[in-house]
Formats: structure tokens, C-alpha cells, sequence
């Protein structure tokens, strides 16, 4: 039996976890950690982390980036490996991330679906011959009303993706609206859209002379990453210490 805490259980990303892993006959949340108390659950939950006290053998973290450093201090003192889902981390995060993964084993990513990990293999694949053939490379991402960073976690993941098919350095452009210049062939344009309640789609373009080569991801509910952070859950329980990503849980 796989022991869960999961924390952010009562959240949108939360709850629809904690349905999931109710239906799970080898995986149990046996303890959440949220700040916000309303919600009834099967599980004890917990406003802080530290007031935890289950035994577990993985952490899944849905929470907000302001929570993730009490959660990384956590996770090295208990030396309970974790699944990080959370996007909108400081450089300074992931840096601590990577510190820490040296002594629990740590999963990080900016999107649990399938479809996001194998795209970027594919991209990786895609854009030096693209690039080299003097096609420019934008980013279109949507997303619901409510989310609160951008561009989003999974854009800047596949820019870095076409990045690590490239020998050129590519400068990441985020607003053009201050400046008055031509685009430069070393950029990768980001532009963020938010409405509604989109749950995620993302377009990686490829723009040449006379023709357009588009790839595309739309995420239909938030079960197709709640399914991620499950299947990595179960991964990553009983890893040595090391830095994962989704695509060793996915094998791309």
C-alpha cells in the first residue's frame, strides 16, 4: 500500500486527486495539508505541514509556489520523497528542489499529462530541423480565469524543450509591447490568454516562408493530471534520492 499526503488537498486539483486515489486499491491518503479547513474529508488535514505527523511514502503537492518551501523543508526532514505539480516556482525554488533531491527523491514537473511529455520529445526532435530551415518558434498557452502566473509552467517546460534540440541559444520573449523592433531569429515568443474556464491548451508554432507547422495539446479537465500525479506517486514511492521528471514515470 502506497501512503499518500497530499498536499493542497482542497483545492480543485486536491479534491479531484483525492476521488482518484479513492478508487486506487494499492494507494491511500492517509493525511492532507491545507490552509483552508472547510472541506470534509476521509483523511485528517492538517493547516500547516509540519503539524503532520503520518507515517507516508510519497508527498503529491497541489498547493501554491508560497507553500513549496515549508513543503521542500518537510520533505528533507521527514525524508519522504515527493511529487512537486505546483507551477510558478522562483529560480531560487528550483534551485532548492535540486539541493534536496540529492537527499529524497524528488519529482518535478510542470505538467503531468502524458500528451505534454511526449510532445516534448517530439519537439526536441522537431526543432532543429525546423529552426535551421528559418522557421520562427512562438508559444500560445490558454488558461482559465483563475491562474495566476504566466506564461504558464508547461509553456516555458516545452520552450525548454525546442531549446534542448537547438545548439543556439534562444532568448525567451514574454511582452513585446514596450519595445518597437523587428522580431529577432534567436527568440521564442510567449502570449498568454486567459478566460473562462480553459483548463489548459497549448500551441508550440513553427512559423516559415509560406508555411505554418503547429503542435497542439488541449487538456479537457484536470483529470488527465491528477492521473499523472498518481502514476508518479507510485513511481517515485521507495526511490533512492535523485532528481525525476514525468517522462521516467512515462518512459519518453
Amino acid at each position: 500500500m502506497v501512503r499518500v499526503i497530499l498536499h493542497g488537498c482542497n483545492g480543485k486539483m486536491g479534491s479531484v486527486v483525492t476521488e482518484m486515489i479513492a478508487k486506487e486499491p494499492e494507494m491511500e491518503i492517509v493525511a492532507g495539508v491545507d490552509p483552508y479547513l472547510g472541506v470534509a474529508r476521509e483523511y485528517p488535514v492538517y493547516p500547516v505541514i509540519f503539524d503532520c505527523a503520518e507515517e507516508a511514502d510519497v508527498i503529491i503537492d497541489f498547493a501554491s509556489a508560497k507553500a513549496v518551501d515549508a513543503l521542500l523543508d518537510y520533505t528533507a526532514e521527514r525524508q519522504i520523497p515527493a511529487v512537486i505539480c505546483t507551477t510558478g516556482l522562483t529560480k531560487g525554488q528550483d534551485e532548492m528542489i535540486c539541493a534536496i533531491s540529492k537527499e529524497v527523491a524528488i519529482l518535478r514537473s510542470a505538467n503531468m499529462s502524458l500528451g505534454i511529455n511526449l510532445l516534448m520529445k517530439l519537439l526536441q526532435e522537431a526543432a532543429a530541423t525546423l529552426y535551421e530551415a528559418g522557421f520562427d518558434i512562438e508559444i500560445v498557452e490558454k488558461h482559465h480565469n483563475q491562474k495566476v502566473d504566466a506564461p504558464s509552467g508547461t509553456a516555458i517546460a516545452l520552450a525548454d524543450a525546442v531549446q534542448a534540440g537547438l545548439s543556439e541559444e534562444m532568448e525567451y520573449v514574454y511582452d513585446r509591447s514596450q519595445v518597437r523592433k523587428k522580431r529577432d531569429r534567436k527568440e521564442i515568443g510567449f502570449a498568454s490568454v486567459r478566460g473562462g474556464t480553459i483548463t489548459g491548451d497549448h500551441d508550440v508554432i513553427f512559423a516559415g516562408t509560406d508555411e505554418v507547422v503547429t503542435f497542439s495539446h488541449q487538456a479537457y479537465s484536470k483529470a488527465v493530471f491528477a492521473k499523472g500525479a498518481v502514476a508518479a506517486a507510485k513511481f517515485l514511492a521507495g526511490k533512492p534520492a535523485g532528481l525525476y521528471r514525468m517522462s521516467d514515470v512515462v518512459g519518453v
